[in-house]
């Protein structure tokens, strides 16, 4: 019998934290984040990363593990939830995945194989000369040329994920976007629900845009001081966070703070529409419309926790699963 999994994902400022907390509540879960900032100590505002008080008691995973000039990518993120997942088991509790980083999980729930092909011929080299001699645009519209449905899924600016589909190419003669079709078409190895939490799409640009200003206030600058002052920079894959790199423009003089508020409001509404569009391709999952249940949590928890017991994943750890067991 396979075990539970639940994914509650949605886009950035949808609300997705206190209904996980909620529903780890209801089912004796535990929280693991699919989020690709929040992993990192020192980032808190520009993440929205959780408060230990918000918690209320319901313990929490991938979160404050790492330092920011470490590097984290989805590989490192398969390997650190599926460590925690089976934690989770081992306490006869339900692991729930929540957060914003489609890929991610993805790459948990259907187990996608990244067998890394080690660079013996210094391809990954070669391209990131290229990138600093040329430009990312260079590099993207030599992906545009051997891959374009890559192309269409990565965007311009992740040069990181840019040279890995090139270096996937020259390494393999695959397509990485035909390798990744196959194995997003692996039958999951989990008893699984995957929500997704949405909203119209004027409400929740008004939440980012309040989100920003309210970051703002915390003291987002003072943390991208701080963290410029130990050291970060543009180059770390931790500072081309939303929040970090418009930030660190400003306090390097390039644009003015209000430019920079601007674009950041800008460039994290353009994070959610593309988050959506990830998600709306994915198979298997189930929307919450909020404004269906009147923004009301406790009608959207309702909700959650019938599809959960129709799928045998509600009480999945009951005392006769455990006789079974």
């Amino acid at each position: 019998m396979k075990k539970p999994l639940v994914i509650l994902t949605g886009p950035t400022a949808a609300g997705k934290t206190k209904l996980s907390i909620a529903l780890a509540k209801a089912v004796g879960g535990e929280i693991i984040s699919a989020d690709s900032m929040q992993v990192y100590r020192h980032m808190d505002i520009g993440s929205a990363k959780i408060r230990p008080e918000e918690m209320e008691g319901v313990p929490h995973h991938l979160i404050d593990i790492l330092d920011p000039e470490e590097e984290f990518n989805v590989v490192r993120f398969q390997s650190l939830a599926r460590e925690a997942v089976e934690e989770i088991y081992g306490r006869n509790r339900i692991p729930i995945v929540t957060g914003g980083t489609g890929f991610y999980i993805q790459a948990l729930l259907y187990d996608i194989d990244f067998t890394d092909n080690e660079d013996h011929t210094g391809i990954r080299e070669e391209l990131e000369a290229i990138g600093a001699r040329e430009g990312a645009e260079t590099l993207y519209g030599m992906l545009r040329e051997v891959d374009p449905k890559a192309a269409e899924q990565i965007h311009a600016n992740n040069q990181k994920r840019v040279i890995r589909a090139l270096e996937y190419y020259r390494l393999t003669g695959q397509r990485i976007s035909e390798h990744n079709e196959v194995q997003k078409h692996k039958e999951s190895p989990y008893r699984a629900a995957y929500f997704v939490l949405s909203d119209e799409r004027e409400h929740l640009y008004e939440r980012i845009d309040a989100r920003v200003d309210a970051m703002m206030e915390e003291g987002l600058l003072e943390e991208v001081r701080r963290l410029r002052a130990m050291g970060c920079n543009r180059g770390m894959v931790s500072m081309q966070g939303l929040g970090y790199k418009e930030l660190l423009a400003y306090l390097d003089g390039e644009i003015s703070l209000p430019e920079a508020v601007r674009i950041l409001k800008r460039d994290t509404r353009h994070f959610a529409k593309r988050q959506l569009t990830w998600f709306r391709r994915e198979r298997d999952v189930i929307w919450v419309n909020q404004p269906d249940f009147a923004y009301r949590q406790e009608r959207m928890l309702c909700y959650l926790l019938e599809v959960l017991k129709k799928r045998g994943i509600k009480d999945f750890f009951s005392r006769e699963q455990e006789e079974w067991r």
